[in-house]
């Protein structure tokens, strides 16, 4: 299990977004946290397997069709004592 904060960048103040994305990530099984959410980004923390991750992002990417997202960007969040 890993887990990431991802930066998601762009036109992003759908209102719908932060439900999409809730809902994207139970659909592949991954836990997400809504930590900040603005008109030009929005943060999320997402833990799983690294490979559901990359999905979660490729979700981001492509969906929904309200927000236009230009960019992510990931950073590994590292466990308490670790």
């Amino acid at each position: 299990m890993a887990t990431e904060l991802f930066s998601i960048a762009g036109q992003v103040d759908a209102p719908g977004f932060a439900p999409w994305i809730e809902r994207h990530a139970r659909r592949i099984g991954v836990g997400v946290t809504l930590l900040q959410a603005a008109s030009d980004h929005v943060e999320i923390e997402v833990e799983g397997p690294p490979a559901l991750l990359d999905a979660m992002e490729m979700g981001c990417l492509l969906g929904p069709i309200e927000v236009w997202v230009e960019s992510i960007v990931r950073e590994r969040v590292c466990a308490a004592g670790a």
